[in-house]
């Protein structure tokens, strides 16, 4: 038979029913969201072997954590997960440099692979230390509210936008030869030091500001009913005055008044009881417990 016959029987072999099976494998996706106590301080150092090995079948891909006006964020690979994607990581697009750092996504995929044992997991992670959602918190550190635009237009808001799209672009994220199906199933949100930090307005603008954001993230991928947990924030009181966040009873109020209107959101609350690594930043144990704290919640949420 020639090489146009072939062809032409090709194209019509889909007109008679006749389709190769494309397989694809699915895997859970978990956004991992927000400010300095998402991208973590815990020291790798003090890592346990439970929490550094066995990380079957869970990938991350994490954005990079640049400023508002540069062209770099959001850029990221993915990989199998690893200690190293907590404060001071970065990303070129093509390799990532990790830290001595780690946040809440070891513990988190350990698990949660727990309670999905014979699923693949992947987390996307895109978070900036000092990032606000009101545009008049941003500081030097920057804002999610999408309609800041700074200098040239580029902001948290984008970055995060642009962590999603390329870690979705990637049709193979394991390499394994087989195309693969990212599954929403939960944001994961640890912020909001930075909106308590500045005025009583500021912080009083933070409930509304959190619908909107949250609503957006949700739109981003595609699930206006995606569920939501929210880490509380708190203070560790190691300041001149007593108190880090001028306005943090304003944004805890929010916060829960968030979970409260919201049927498909949970917040967790572990965060008060945490030691510090500073005046800022839970120490390891308090990363590690988080994180476990957070994938129960997202677990429970996503079995309701």
């Amino acid at each position: 038979m020639n090489r146009t016959a072939l062809t032409f029987i090709t194209l019509l072999l889909p007109l008679f029913g006749i389709c190769q099976k494309i397989e694809r494998d699915s895997i859970r996706v978990f956004y991992l969201g927000g400010q300095s106590n998402m991208s973590g301080f815990g020291k790798n150092s003090e890592l346990p072997d439970s929490i550094t090995s066995n990380f079957n079948n869970v990938w991350i891909f994490q954005g990079n954590p640049a400023p508002d006006e540069n062209e770099s964020g959001g850029l990221g690979i993915w990989t199998e997960i690893t200690p190293g994607h907590g404060w001071k990581f970065t990303s070129n697009g093509k390799e990532n440099n990790l830290s001595e750092y780690f946040g809440v996504e070891l513990s988190f995929a350990k698990k949660i692979r727990e309670y999905y044992p014979n699923e693949k997991i992947a987390i996307i992670k895109y978070c900036r230390g000092g990032i606000s959602i009101d545009s008049l918190a941003a500081g030097k550190w920057g804002s999610l509210e999408p309609d800041y635009r700074g200098t040239n237009g580029i902001n948290q808001y984008d970055h995060f936008l642009r962590t999603v799209r390329l870690a979705f672009d990637d049709r193979d994220i394991d390499n394994d030869g087989i195309e693969d199906y990212l599954i929403p199933s939960g944001i994961i949100w640890m912020q909001g030091e930075s909106d308590a930090g500045f005025t009583e307005e500021i912080a009083n603008r933070y409930y509304e500001n959190l619908i909107r954001l949250m609503n957006l993230v949700r739109a981003a991928f595609h699930q206006d009913d995606l569920p939501i947990v929210i880490g509380k924030i708190s203070d560790s009181g190691n300041n001149k005055e007593g108190k880090v966040w001028k306005h943090g009873e304003i944004v805890q109020y929010a916060q829960e008044k968030y979970v409260r209107t919201d049927q498909n959101a949970v917040i967790v609350r572990s965060t008060e009881g945490y030691n510090y690594h500073d005046a800022y930043h839970y120490n390891s144990a308090g990363y590690i417990d988080l994180g476990e704290k957070f994938a129960e919640a997202i677990y429970l949420l996503n079995k309701k």
